[in-house]
């Protein structure tokens, strides 16, 4: 396919948002799939050399998915997502927080609000992220914590995999 890729990382102090937009040469159903889905999620969501690691995860309108970034030395860094609003294969919404083992969230570390949307064209299907913050301070602190940087790992990682999971289809 080798489709031009799309890659956009726009930061709106204003309105305290970030836009991701990233477009991968894979059909939607794969996509989604490798969004909402914890086995698929671990193999690529954190940046090397951290791994992500699934405590659990309930991909339902009020359910969330708990996990950990387990990092080179075996120090984890607990997170959690609260599924708010799904719509198969288009679009799910959530609450992104910092957490502990327990499923408790740290509401000393920045949290935000994310949407997801899909959308397939010719076999491509470009992602959109758009994160928002409650205030400034919270998004600031985790583009300062290299949010940008790990973020484009991890959505790298995805395309790696996207390329070799499409390879065992064929």
């Amino acid at each position: 396919m080798n489709k031009a890729m799309i890659f956009n990382f726009d930061v709106d102090k204003e309105n305290r948002k970030i836009k991701v937009e990233r477009s991968f040469d894979a059909p939607l159903d794969l996509v989604w799939s490798a969004w909402t889905e914890a086995e698929i999620l671990d193999q690529w969501w954190a940046p090397k050399p951290w791994r992500a690691e699934t405590k659990s995860m309930d991909f339902s309108e009020g359910g969330r998915w708990h996990y950990s970034m387990v990092g080179p030395e075996g120090e984890r860094h607990w997170a959690l997502m609260n599924y708010v609003v799904i719509e198969p294969k288009k679009s799910f919404a959530g609450v992104d927080a910092f957490g502990d083992e327990g499923g408790n969230v740290n509401t000393a570390q920045p949290g935000s609000n994310w949407t997801n949307t899909f959308a397939e064209k010719d076999g491509a299907t470009l992602v959109t992220n758009e994160i928002s913050f409650d205030d400034l301070s919270q998004m600031e602190g985790m583009i300062a914590m290299g949010f940008k940087e790990g973020f484009t790992m991890g959505l790298g990682n995805l395309d790696e995999l996207l390329a070799k999971l499409q390879k065992k289809t064929v």
